[in-house]
């Protein structure tokens, strides 16, 4: 049986989650293929609202849920989250991570929110919670994995090698007080006697879940704007966020895919610095952030609202091989007469093209072409309204690619399914 793909198809915050949660009822195993903490996924159950960093969507329908080596782990952040759904009434009985995934260490915090500091008016904007200092200890062979936990003398060692480097750093580059080896020891060994009991070989795991006819699902953090790659980089994450990244976080065979649906809004976001040629500038930009809700899952931060860029989201659907496409909250555009859509980039000398930049600096100067669509400013209930059907063939036509989902709502029963 082969895997399907959710990916971000913006710069994250697109309402993977919901969607996850969705596509979850009839999946068996849910795994997590990249990131950290830094990215939250938010379902409304009942009334409900859960905030989930780590552990995939699929633990609120009770599914076998996997972290795979491609993430980074906060073990402090995953049992807080632990505890959270298991005082909630939801089991994490069936939660795997992956030994070879690599743990979020207390300097990695806090040379991430140095380094920020430091930064000044050049800073990234990230969460702040380590996960790039992470990622770079992990392509640096520095890093301190989740199997680490498993032995307490190979931990204590992993962990005053690496203070006897990051303290000087710490002391030295960022002028901030040196980590106590006892503390950190000591604490990092309290939660990994918690954390053993969910250490598993997760690639075996997934392989014989699809050896065996079983439905995956596999999903990613943030979006494909924010990829290490391919996105607008230097304002991005530290990992590889694309669908094909999916195969290599969770341990199986590329040819084990066989769909990759893509979640984007029916507008756009993106949270922290760098460029935005579709940012709506005026009221509007602070009506459709009330209206969406659109505050970090994580950070609780404002995030920058922009219309629909079309030429942003065909890159994506490109790059990711996307086969269909879910569009989330299209019910906060029900309050517009008029609906700004990003066609393509007029560039610094004056052209236009209708594909994303590949140099940064011309993407760093685009400005948008809009084509105008009407609003319908009434409430997507039962049926959509027609021009909002029109809206969805708009985007459908420009990108080549099916809308098969559509997001009406906050709650996880708020959506349509087109076909």
């Amino acid at each position: 049986m082969p895997a399907t793909v959710i990916v971000g198809a913006q710069w994250g915050d697109e309402g993977k989650g919901k969607i996850v949660d969705l596509l979850a009822q009839d999946s068996d195993l849910v795994c997590r293929y990249q990131g950290g903490p830094n990215a939250g996924h938010t379902i409304v159950v009942d009334g409900d609202t859960f905030k989930i960093r780590q552990i995939p969507s699929g633990v609120l329908r009770g599914k076998t849920c996997v972290i795979g080596a491609g993430c980074v782990i906060d073990p402090e952040v995953f049992l807080a989250e632990v505890d959270e759904l298991e005082g909630r009434g939801v089991s994490t009985g069936d939660v795997h991570l992956s030994g070879e995934a690599h743990l979020v260490m207390p300097w990695h915090v806090a040379i991430d929110q140095a380094s920020e500091r430091r930064l000044g008016s050049l800073q990234i904007g990230t969460t702040k919670r380590g996960i790039g200092p992470c990622y770079a200890d992990k392509a640096a062979r520095l890093g301190i994995r989740v199997q680490d936990l498993l032995d307490a003398k190979i931990l204590r060692q992993k962990i005053e090698v690496a203070l006897a480097e990051k303290n000087v750093w710490l002391e030295r580059v960022y002028g901030v007080p040196p980590l106590d080896l006892e503390e950190v020891a000591g604490q990092l060994e309290t939660l990994a006697q918690r954390v053993r009991s969910y250490v598993d070989d997760t690639a075996l795991l997934v392989d014989r879940a699809l050896r065996a006819g079983r439905r995956v699902l596999l999903e990613g953090a943030q979006g494909t704007l924010l990829d290490l790659d391919h996105g607008t980089y230097p304002f991005v994450t530290s990992s590889s966020t694309v669908a094909a990244n999916a195969a290599i976080g969770v341990g199986i065979g590329p040819n084990r895919i066989d769909r990759v649906i893509g979640v984007a809004k029916a507008y756009v976001t993106r949270v922290g610095e760098g460029p935005f040629p579709t940012e709506i500038q005026g009221p509007d930009q602070e009506r459709v952030r009330e209206l969406g809700g659109e505050f970090g899952t994580v950070t609780g931060r404002e995030r920058r609202c922009g219309w629909l860029d079309l030429v942003a989201l065909r890159y994506a659907v490109r790059l990711n091989g996307i086969t269909s496409l879910a569009l989330t909250k299209l019910d906060v555009l029900s309050h517009f007469d008029e609906l700004p859509v990003c066609v393509a980039y007029r560039l610094r000398d004056g052209s236009e093209t209708h594909e994303f930049p590949a140099h940064q600096s011309d993407f760093h100067h685009c400005r948008p072409v809009y084509e105008t669509l009407a609003g319908w400013q009434e409430p997507l209930e039962y049926e959509l309204p027609e021009a909002a059907r029109v809206y969805i063939a708009f985007i459908e036509r420009a990108l080549g690619a099916e809308i098969t989902l559509v997001g009406t709502g906050a709650e996880r029963e708020s959506v349509v399914s087109l076909r």
